[in-house]
């Protein structure tokens, strides 16, 4: 009875210790993201919606909203204006930044492009920073057929937008067009546009919250994180021969992201599994990180065991900061063995109208192939005692625009009728 007592009052301060995380959708794309997001998500996130369009706001599907700018638009929206979103933020400051009091981090999903997310996610982004919160925007650029009016709208609210922010993960609407059939429903690719969000707070949540064998926490991810500019978050699934190496390249080529991993020079690597899980498959994974890092990347790593994972199951959740200037519009690729592998996205997604599966196009992939040597240490920053050596490794180029390399090509969530 002692025994059992005394664990419990170690796993209470455990939790204790978890971060303070608040998921901000601003908009109408971004209360679309978080408003699906918090239907299935972990207990302790919390999910506001800030809109000026009051309609919009009254069907989102979380418990805190905050409505915006009554004054200004009289609750219709801001007709792609961003200087109205900007003023109807500004206008109910106090209120957001009462909703973000306790923060340690903070994610903002926003649709750039348009009037309220363009306008008013730097201004959430900053009153986040003023809190003390590690601060990550996700946003999305249009699709092509929106035109040059919402590309210009974007990339203008961008760069506000890159400047209060300590990290930034974009997302390409037109990307979704390499993953889906073309009778896929709309809101079904919609869906896996969200997943990005979804899964790169689930993989950062695990990463805290997670007791480790090699332990990582807060005070890692915000080290990587903080005042980094473009970050790339994945996570990998993956069983059978080789399912280290399948689950990390799995983590680093998500199709929907505009940038990779390639010359990072930060990167937390999270290995979860189950009590099989192997050193040696967590130096294989490390290995294939190295090859896309920067020569002299500081790689942080932690391992735990997942109990949510399948028999013979490895998951791993990547991290990847601080590139210099814009990057490459490129995905990296290993070569996966025959293993049974799931990403953040799946293969194939399925027609609701007939249950058939339809086919991925194929992703495009870019890297170099390289041989140096990275140290990699473990997440109370001492030196395990070996080295991760790069293997050479030949990558095939893939035929990316140079239209489609511009990271400052940044829009919006495709504003979308809710039923």
């Amino acid at each position: 009875m002692k025994k059992i007592k005394k664990s419990k009052q170690k796993n209470q301060g455990k939790q204790a210790q978890f971060a303070n995380i608040k998921v901000i959708g601003v908009g109408g794309g971004g209360g679309n993201a978080v408003s699906r997001m918090s239907r299935d998500f972990l207990r302790g996130v919390d999910f506001i919606a800030i809109n000026t369009d009051h309609q919009d706001l009254d069907v989102c599907g979380v418990r805190q909203k905050i409505y915006i700018g009554r004054n200004l638009t009289r609750g219709l929206g801001t007709g792609m204006n961003p200087d109205l979103g900007r003023q109807a933020a500004e206008e109910n400051r106090s209120e957001i930044a009462e909703s973000l009091h306790g923060a340690d981090m903070v994610f903002i999903a926003a649709g750039l492009g348009g009037g309220t997310g363009t306008g008013g996610a730097p201004i959430v982004a900053e009153a986040a920073k003023q809190a003390g919160a590690l601060t990550i925007a996700v946003v999305t650029k249009p699709f092509a057929f929106e035109g040059s009016q919402r590309d210009r709208i974007a990339r203008e609210g961008l760069i506000k937008l890159k400047e209060k922010v300590d990290a930034l993960i974009v997302v390409p609407n037109d990307r979704i067009f390499t993953i889906i059939h073309k009778d896929t429903p709309i809101l079904k690719a919609f869906e896996a546009i969200d997943d990005v969000l979804k899964n790169s707070l689930r993989g950062i949540v695990e990463l805290i919250a997670s007791p480790g064998i090699i332990n990582l926490d807060f005070a890692d991810v915000k080290n990587v994180v903080q005042d980094a500019g473009i970050a790339v978050i994945g996570v990998g699934t993956a069983s059978g021969a080789d399912r280290a190496t399948s689950a990390v390249n799995l983590a680093l080529n998500s199709p929907l992201l505009e940038t990779s991993a390639e010359g990072a020079k930060a990167v937390i690597l999270g290995i979860s599994g189950g009590r099989d899980l192997k050193m040696s498959e967590i130096n294989d994974a490390a290995k294939v990180v190295a090859q896309v890092a920067d020569p002299g990347a500081r790689i942080i790593f932690g391992a735990y065991h997942d109990r949510s994972l399948k028999p013979n199951q490895i998951k791993v959740t990547m991290i990847a900061t601080g590139f210099n200037g814009n990057q490459p519009n490129s995905l990296f690729s290993g070569h996966l063995s025959e293993s049974k592998a799931q990403g953040v996205f799946p293969r194939t997604l399925k027609s609701e109208d007939d249950g058939r599966e339809e086919k991925m196009s194929p992703t495009p992939f870019d890297s170099k192939h390289s041989s140096a040597a990275a140290k990699v240490k473990s997440s109370d920053g001492g030196s395990l005692g070996r080295e991760v050596v790069r293997e050479e490794k030949r990558f095939e180029k893939g035929d990316i625009s140079k239209k489609e390399s511009d990271i400052w090509d940044i829009p919006t969530f495709l504003r979308r009728k809710k039923k």
